[in-house]
Order: structure tokens, then C-alpha cells, then sequence
């Protein structure tokens, strides 16, 4: 198979990236502190960094005015506390959402509503409102005739699940399935909405720093993990937990579900036991994560899901109880300074390099659950993942061979790497071509998720791979 040297003006191709079907990156704006900016200057703060998505926890009138004519995407939410109203009352339902939406929209841009939050953790017991009370909201919004514009869901926490490893075994907790969500699934598909997932890689990691690698919980790299079940290899532990999700959701035959995650972050100050919590840390997996999700690709299971994933959160906030992990989520300090410097865009990511400090790396780790074998210190090389389809593969292969000066004469007709003559080989000697003319940095082995680095040499007949230009 002959590369093709093509331009694809429907690519967006940065000098370390490919963009294609990509997903988008937003944040949670929450508010328990005493020391942040107006909501206006907040506004400012996210379109001066891009991020056009936010996601808050209530309906707070100066909140909802200022985004007004931003055009900033919004999920707001109806908080646990109102579920049983809600779930009870046809006219509650109908007056919230007058209150809270339609005397909003379009000027502000709500898109989803997030009908209470990780309800199934809730002490209140609020579990058997959820689906009443979500139902009873969308009526609200077709009688306002705003159901085909804002979409309505539930952000779920991971402990829904009762296995979550290997991520092909994921399935749901068993006395939530038939009363929860079948139910919840089921309107879901009808409403054409989507599954919101609370996803944290740091609580795994510092429960289990004996057997998962943090290369593997920040996004870097490492010899992957895979998955006995269906033999696809990891090379995250976000991915492994999204793809636990959508293993459930598949054993209950919800292919077809969307999945959003509504939080995911990693903490930059913790206590002395909150091992991992740094600002080192913090910015590798909000960084790496930015970049994983918006140069596009989805996950190992579902490989065309591209994600959308608001990052928690936007600032720290002094005024929450708990570890000092929880007041030290933010991406910002209430002056509307940096926490770290990661960017949120496209464009910003063109500079953007996983600064990681020289004694930091891979723990050791014993394999196990979550966990990977330790990297080796020597060489590495980048090849083709076939998991990612023929499409991306070849996409990918025309910009390394093309804008991305890879080296491909030798897979070309007649040359010495020309056979075997099938598309993963020919991808993968131009890949590694490209990484290791790139100095092996962390990105230029990724593609979209069109390929891995491995730590053994490639085989693919008699050709050799180089190590070095």
C-alpha cells in the first residue's frame, strides 16, 4: 500500500498534531468560597482561554446574565436537594424550568441540564426521585419547546459501578439496574441525550500507588496494560475507567449511549497521605488530558467516541470541607492566576510540553490491578495502533509522510520496508520515522490515537526500525 501524499483540507494539522473528529474540553464553575472574582470577570477569564463550555451547579441569576451573549456553552443543574419536588410535582418542574431556563435561553447558551449530581452517593436517599424528576423536567422543556435544544442527564460517580477491572468485565451495582438505570437509559436514548460520568484517575492512583503507575494515571508514557478480557491495550487509567462505563452500559445493551464526562481533575495540594496531589502532577494529567482529548480519538472500546470533558475545576475554593485536596481542584487561584501553565485549545497546545521534573516517573509497581510493568529506560519506538481503523490510520500516515517530514522512502515500491505491504506496517514505520526525528518527545507518538510506544523493536518482516536521527 503506496502512501498518499494528499492534503486534507477537512484536517485541522498543527506541526505535532492531527485534529480530525476531536472532542471538546469545558470546566466546572463552582462557587463554595469567599474570594472569587465576579461572574463577569469570570466570563472574561474563559473566553481569554478559550474555553467555551462551563458547567455549574445551580442556576445563579448573576452567573446565568453574565454568560448571557458570551456565546459559552452551559450545563446548569437541578441540585439533590430539589429532586423530590421535582420527581413529585408536574408544576414544580414547570416553574423551575421558566425560572431557571427559558428566561435564560438563547441569550445564554444553556445545553444540558444536569438533573442532580452523583444522587446514587446522595445521604439524603434521593435515588428513587432521579428518574421521575428528570422526566418530569423534559416535559417542562417540551411544553417550553426547548426539548430539542437542552438536553437532560445525571452525572453518576464511579462507585455505580460494581466492577470497574478489567474494564471489559464493567458492569453496574445490581440493585441499581432494574430501578435506576434501565429506566434512566432507556429516556436517555428516547431523548437522544447522553450518559454524564464523574471520573477521577487520582482517587485510583492513591489508593493503589503499589500497583498503578503514574505515567499511567497522568497521561504519559508507558508499555500499556491490557485488558485479558478483550485483549485491547491501555495506555491511561481514565481511558481503562471510561471504557469500565461503556462495558456496562453495553451488558445492558446501551450501545448507542453518548457518554460526557462532567468532572475529572487531579489536585495540586493535598495532605500528607494524598499521595500524588502536586502541582507537578495536577498540571501532567489536566495537561496531557487537554491533549488527548482535543487532537481527537476516542477510547480503546469505542475508538470513534470522541469525548467531551469539563475539568474540575475552575478555581480553588477555601470554602470546602474535607482533605486539602478538595480546596486545591482549581486551574485558577481566585486572583485569576495560574495554578499551572496548561493551555485549553488547540492552538495553545502547539507549545505545549509535559514538564516533568527529573526525578519523577514511573513508581514502582508490581502489574496487578490498574497497573503496568515498570518502563524500561532504553529504547523506544512508535507504532501504528490497529484498534483506530483504516480512516485514521491512513490520515495519519499522509501527515507523517507529508507536513510531517517522516522519513517514507523506504516503504515506497520496490524499497527495503515496502513489504509487508498492509497499511499498519507501512503507518508504523512512518510514525516511528516522525518520533524519533521529533527527539522521542511526549506527544509526537499519539496521532489522535493512532499509535503507541513500545519498548520492544517493531517486526514487521525484514525491515528495521531506526532509534535515532
Amino acid at each position: 500500500m503506496v502512501p498518499i501524499f494528499a492534503s486534507f483540507s477537512l484536517l485541522l494539522i498543527s506541526a505535532l498534531f492531527i485534529v480530525a473528529d476531536c472532542g471538546s474540553i469545558g470546566v466546572n464553575y463552582g462557587r463554595i468560597a469567599n474570594n472569587l472574582p465576579s461572574a463577569t470577570k469570570v466570563v472574561e477569564l474563559l473566553i481569554s482561554h478559550g474555553l467555551n463550555r462551563v458547567k455549574v451547579y445551580d442556576t445563579d441569576p448573576a452567573v446565568l446574565h453574565a454568560l448571557s451573549g458570551s456565546g459559552i456553552k452551559v450545563t446548569v443543574d437541578l441540585p439533590n436537594e430539589q429532586l423530590f419536588a421535582a420527581a413529585k410535582s408536574t408544576s414544580f418542574a414547570n416553574s423551575w424550568v421558566q425560572r431557571n431556563v427559558a428566561a435564560y435561553y438563547p441569550h445564554t447558551e444553556i445545553e444540558a441540564i444536569a438533573v442532580g449530581n452523583e444522587v446514587f452517593v446522595d445521604p439524603r436517599n434521593t435515588t428513587k426521585f432521579l428518574v421521575p424528576a428528570m422526566k418530569n423536567i423534559h416535559q417542562a422543556l417540551v411544553k417550553s419547546n426547548l426539548h430539542s435544544y437542552i438536553k437532560i442527564s445525571s452525572p453518576i460517580a464511579l462507585s455505580a459501578l460494581q466492577n470497574s477491572y478489567p474494564s471489559s468485565a464493567g458492569s453496574f451495582r445490581p440493585e441499581l439496574i432494574e430501578p435506576v438505570f434501565k429506566p434512566m437509559l432507556n429516556f436517555l436514548r428516547q431523548t437522544g441525550s447522553f450518559l454524564m460520568v464523574n471520573a477521577y484517575p487520582f482517587f485510583a492512583y492513591e489508593s493503589n500507588t503499589d500497583v498503578i503507575s503514574l505515567d499511567y494515571a497522568l497521561f504519559r508514557e508507558n508499555p500499556g496494560v491490557v485488558d485479558a478480557g478483550n485483549g485491547l491495550r491501555y495506555f491511561s487509567l481514565f481511558d481503562a475507567q471510561i471504557d469500565a462505563v461503556f462495558a456496562a452500559m453495553s451488558a445492558l445493551k446501551y450501545d448507542d449511549i453518548r457518554l460526557v464526562v462532567t468532572e475529572t481533575g487531579w489536585p495540586s495540594k493535598g495532605d500528607e497521605n494524598e499521595i500524588g496531589a502536586s502541582v507537578e502532577n495536577a498540571a501532567a494529567y489536566n495537561g496531557n488530558l487537554v491533549r488527548r482529548i482535543l487532537t481527537g480519538g476516542g477510547t480503546p472500546l469505542r475508538p470513534k467516541a470522541d469525548l467531551t470533558v469539563y475539568l474540575f475545576a475552575l478555581f480553588n475554593e477555601n470554602n470546602k470541607v474535607g482533605p486539602t485536596s478538595e480546596r486545591n481542584y482549581g486551574l485558577f487561584y481566585p486572583t485569576e492566576e495560574k495554578v499551572y501553565d496548561i493551555p485549553f485549545t488547540v492552538e495553545g497546545l502547539k507549545n505545549y510540553h509535559d514538564r516533568r521534573s527529573p526525578v519523577a516517573g514511573n513508581q514502582p509497581v508490581n502489574g496487578g490491578k490498574g497497573g503496568v510493568s515498570k518502563s524500561t529506560t532504553g529504547n523506544t519506538w512508535c507504532v501504528a495502533n490497529g484498534e483506530a481503523g483504516k480512516e485514521k490510520l491512513q490520515a495519519a500516515l499522509d501527515f507523517a509522510c507529508g507536513e510531517g517530514g517522516a522519513d517514507c522512502h523506504p516503504i515506497q515500491p520496490g524499497a527495503t520496508c515496502y513489504d509487508p505491504n498492509t497499511l499498519e506496517a507501512h503507518a508504523s514505520f512512518a510514525f516511528n520515522s516522525y518520533y524519533q526525528k521529533n527527539g522521542r518527545h511526549m506527544g509526537t507518538c499519539y496521532f489522535g490515537g493512532a499509535a503507541y510506544v513500545v519498548t520492544q523493536p517493531p517486526k514487521y518482516g525484514d525491515c528495521e526500525f531506526p532509534t535515532g536521527y
